[in-house]
C-alpha cells in the first residue's frame, strides 16, 4: 500500500522531503464515479474517517483560506471566518482553487500549494498520532502527524468542522 517518496513525486511530497518531515505515502484506484473523494480515501485505505482530512478552500472576507477538516464532516464557514480572522466565508470557485493550488479538486493538498495560502486545521487533527490528507492527486494520500502537518503549512488550529 504504501510507494516510495521518490516514486510520487508531487509538490507535496516534495515540500515534505525538502523539510526533511516523516511521511508515508498511500495510492489507491480513484473511481471517478466517487461522490466523495475524501470517504472514497478512507474506505479504500482501510482508514477511520475521522482521521482523514479534506482540503476545502474558502474565501474568507475576499481572501483564499484553506481549510482541512475529517472527511466525514462539513466546515463551518462561520467558524473558519473566525478563525482566519475573518467576518464572512464562502466555498471558493473550484477554478480560482485549481489555479491557486496548482492542484485539481478532489487532489488538492493543503502541502506544497503554488502560492502559500492561510490554513487552519480542525483541532481533532491532534487527537490523533498520524493524519492522512491528499498527496496532490486523486488516489494518493499522504500520512503525517498533526504536528508536522500543523507545521509545514503554518496553520492555525480551530474547531471548524461540523
Amino acid at each position: 500500500m504504501a510507494k516510495s517518496r521518490q516514486s510520487q513525486g508531487t509538490p507535496a511530497t516534495v515540500a515534505l522531503t525538502k523539510a526533511k518531515v516523516e511521511f508515508s505515502t498511500h495510492t489507491y484506484d480513484h473511481d471517478p464515479a466517487a461522490k466523495s473523494f475524501g470517504l472514497e480515501a478512507a474506505e479504500a485505505l482501510g482508514l477511520a474517517a475521522e482521521q482523514v482530512f479534506k482540503t476545502l478552500l474558502v474565501e474568507v472576507d475576499g481572501r483564499l483560506t484553506v481549510g482541512v477538516v475529517p472527511v466525514d464532516k462539513q466546515l463551518d464557514l462561520k467558524a473558519i471566518a473566525a478563525a482566519a480572522g475573518g467576518k464572512k466565508a464562502v466555498m471558493a470557485d473550484p477554478a480560482a482553487a485549481e489555479r491557486t493550488t496548482g492542484y485539481v479538486v478532489g487532489g488538492i493538498s493543503p502541502i506544497g500549494q503554488k502560492r502559500a495560502l492561510p490554513t487552519v486545521v480542525d483541532s481533532t487533527a491532534i487527537e490523533h498520532a498520524k493524519v492522512y490528507v491528499s498527496g496532490g492527486r486523486r488516489g494518493l494520500d499522504i500520512g503525517l502527524s498533526p504536528a508536522d502537518l500543523i507545521t509545514v503549512t503554518k496553520a492555525a488550529t480551530a474547531a471548524i468542522a461540523r
